[in-house]
């Protein structure tokens, strides 16, 4: 079998590439490790950032998400009981939308299965070949067969434990990682949401995020040890600790139910360079991690293809190798932005075990300037929606 670019993972990332060389006239096909229902059920984040909205309808998709999406024009902070909100439309102009990266996935999964492309679900063994020449190919196995993909080129969107960045040898690759000494732990609940908007809240207990995924369903998380594990808080246990970290107005609209996802998420910062090696390129998690406290992880991966598609396309159409030359270099850039304003997120929200008297004071003042610096307001706004791609 051949095609012009093998895209090894068909999670969000991977998905919208194919879809955007698609709408280019550009064959791919899709190898994924998992089945298809695994990915689906994977409970993921759902900010999306204006400039990710707007790529969604350029690549055809985004009919569905503005009929159930959620526009927001700002996010509220909430520091020992005092909330104040920023009104992103006020501040620039631009908005965030709500909608599940599951949501999204599935559109991108239907749309593909309307063209009546290939994608192999649970793909095994997959091993990649060759990339650093002009003729890589991909190998794999499916019920039992042996299969060898040859192609133009290959997209590693694979995530971070996927094959594509280990394909790479060790000497070509640098990472640079910061692994947090908490995690999230999520649930997701058959209830309105407590407010119309995100809070995300500091307390000295630690962090926590009043989220949701549409009018009648909410997410919610509350920062806990590493350690930590879902068996040992039961849902009374989680809203008890939730009301104490939010204000008195959120804690008392809080209504509350049974869980029906449950699960503690890490945190770490991870970024690999360079990402593009000869004819292999990461993208998404493959290539960078971000803690979700920024909202940046889909945002960026979708960035990453919207790059990598616009390189692919200009050297098709062109016989240019300037786009792909750049690649790597072009969407780090952003990646770092997005890495500086996530480790910002996260040290000013969240409680450290070794941040003293000072320190908290340090938090509360960079909440103090936010609320009352217009400049510093407009600085959040511009990132949280999105930087430009």
């Amino acid at each position: 079998m051949r095609t012009k670019v093998a895209i090894i993972g068909a999670g969000p990332a991977g998905l919208l590439l194919g879809r955007l060389l698609e709408n280019a006239g550009i064959e791919t096909v899709i190898l994924e490790r998992r089945s298809r229902e695994y990915v689906l059920g994977r409970i993921r984040a759902g900010v999306l950032e204006q400039g990710t909205v707007e790529l969604l309808d350029r690549a055809g998709i985004g009919e569905k998400m503005h009929a159930e999406g959620l526009v927001h024009d700002g996010v509220e902070f909430c520091f020992g009981g005092d909330r104040h909100r920023f009104n992103f439309r006020e501040l620039i102009g631009r908005t965030v939308t709500v909608y599940g990266q599951t949501e999204v996935t599935r559109d991108l999964m239907q749309a593909r299965d309307r063209s009546g492309l290939t994608t192999v679900y649970e793909a095994e063994n997959v091993s990649l070949h060759d990339f650093d020449g002009t003729s890589p190919k991909v190998r794999y196995v499916k019920d039992g067969v042996e299969h060898e993909l040859a192609c133009d080129f290959i997209a590693g969107c694979d995530g971070y434990h996927g094959v594509s960045r280990a394909s790479v040898p060790e000497n070509s690759l640098r990472t640079f990682e910061r692994v947090y000494p908490f995690g999230w732990l999520g649930i997701l609940v058959d209830r309105p949401p407590v407010a119309d908007e995100l809070i995300y809240a500091h307390h000295e207990r630690g962090f926590a995020l009043c989220s949701m995924r549409s009018p009648t369903r909410s997410r919610y998380y509350v920062q806990v040890s590493s350690s930590d594990r879902v068996e040992e808080w039961s849902d009374q246990r989680f809203w008890d600790e939730l009301r104490r970290r939010v204000d008195e107005e959120a804690a008392d609209s809080l209504v509350t139910g049974p869980s029906i996802e449950k699960s503690v998420a890490p945190l770490r910062s991870f970024v690999a360079e360079p990402l593009r090696f000869g004819r292999l390129f990461l993208a998404g998690d493959a290539a960078h991690i971000v803690p979700p406290t920024g909202a940046k992880g889909l945002n960026l991966a979708a960035s990453d293809v919207a790059v990598l598609a616009e390189a692919l396309i200009e050297f098709y159409a062109e016989q240019s190798s300037a786009g792909i030359d750049g690649y790597s270099a072009r969407v780090l850039s952003r990646i770092w932005k997005a890495e500086r304003f996530s480790w910002w997120m996260t040290s000013i929200l969240h409680t450290f075990p070794d941040t003293d008297s000072f320190g908290r004071r340090i938090q509360r003042a960079e909440f103090e300037y936010l609320k009352s610096s217009t400049a510093a307001a407009r600085s959040l706004a511009e990132n949280y929606t999105g930087l430009p791609i």
